[in-house]
């Protein structure tokens, strides 16, 4: 055998351990069957822009020891994601804080925002939610749900919220404080010029396939390695042999406009039913670019089909059954080990990524750094 590992994928997950097995001098290769490195996280420069070409990424930690390991391959900015959400005319600061109830209500302190708030869920009588509309009202009250959820999650879900279950949304943070900043964490922003260059540093010294299906050479390939880090679909590995776990997938529309600014601001949610997207991103923001052109991209949830790219789990409880049901297959394989957010059917901000990648580093290779 030629190496000691086969990662399948060159996505965070993959290029983190092919990091740590570099540096214990494990010989690895990665095969990807895309065109290109660092899976939803690439950037692809565009006339001067890095343009997130799989949705919005923002690094953000409370994890000093992970926020440490990706300054060692990436210079990051200071951008802060601060959100607008567009109702109709009407716009409101994300996440909901005094900005968002100031502009609402025309109010200017925590009591009279709390006092409506707690009017509105009171007037409600919502004791027992038994669907996703009824246990957002009895969180936020009717005015926020009806002009910043109900739209858009319906849009994310594509169905009615009265049709989706209640533990979808187990909280909804209100602050009451003018900070627009979207995340508690204390370390926040963006490598610059791009995630795909934090990916190519991880992955330098490891050879790297591209345009590689794994599920089509899988016996030509697992002859060439020890062990394999598969960080693609659990359910298709297994060919759905136990049946389909759901996504909801997303489609973009990218278009580059002949103007500096288009929307003032990275992300603007669009909350109303009726806008069929339900968000755009105006990509230069994220560097605060200054180029005399901008590059904006819709984005438009759909429901996952064979085929399309899978973005997020539908972890409801059918689901979450099946998956335990591949996981239980995927323990008793002897040469493979899961890893990722398809791997493991469970969505993960990019922190958590890493921090799985160094849990799995430290089993399979001893301590890392």
């Amino acid at each position: 055998m030629k190496y000691d590992y086969l990662i399948v994928g060159a996505g965070l997950f993959g290029a983190v351990f092919a990091q740590e097995a570099k540096k214990k001098g494990r010989k690895c290769l990665i095969v990807e069957r895309r065109s290109h490195i660092a899976g939803n996280i690439y950037c692809e420069e565009i006339h001067g822009i890095q343009v997130h070409r799989y949705g919005a990424h923002i690094f953000h930690t409370s994890d000093r020891r992970i926020w440490d390991y990706v300054c060692r391959f990436a210079e990051f900015n200071n951008y802060i994601n601060s959100p607008i959400a567009r109702y109709k005319k009407e716009l409101y600061n994300l996440p909901f804080n005094m900005n968002t109830f100031s502009k609402m209500w025309g109010i200017a302190t925590p009591d009279e925002a709390k006092a409506i708030i707690e009017s509105q869920i009171a007037d409600l009588g919502i004791t027992q939610p038994g669907n996703l509309e009824e246990q957002a009202l009895s969180l936020v009250g009717r005015d926020v749900y009806e002009k910043l959820i109900k739209g858009y999650t319906e849009k994310q879900w594509g169905r009615d919220c009265r049709d989706l279950p209640a533990f979808i949304i187990r909280r909804l943070p209100l602050r009451f404080t003018y900070d627009n900043n979207y995340f508690n964490d204390r370390f926040q922003g963006i490598p610059i010029g791009g995630y795909t260059k934090l990916v190519e540093k991880l992955l330098e010294g490891t050879e790297v396939r591209l345009n590689v299906d794994y599920l089509e050479h899988r016996q030509e390939l697992d002859a060439l390695a020890g062990k394999i880090i598969y960080t693609g679909m659990i359910d298709q590995f297994y060919d759905y042999a136990l049946g389909v776990l759901q996504y909801r997938s997303v489609r973009f529309e990218t278009e580059e406009l002949e103007t500096e600014n288009y929307q003032g601001n990275a992300v603007v949610n669009y909350t109303e039913r009726e806008v069929p997207y339900t968000r755009i991103i105006e990509h230069k923001h994220f560097e605060f670019g200054k180029q005399p052109t901008t590059i904006i991209s819709r984005e438009y949830s759909s429901e996952w089909q064979k085929g399309d790219e899978p973005y997020y789990p539908v972890n409801d409880e059918r689901n979450n059954a099946l998956y335990e049901q591949y996981r239980a297959k995927a323990e008793s394989e002897k040469k493979v080990i899961f890893g990722g957010r398809l791997g493991g059917y469970k969505y993960y901000d990019m922190d958590k990524v890493i921090a799985a990648a160094l849990e799995l580093c430290d089993t399979e290779l001893g301590d890392t750094e």
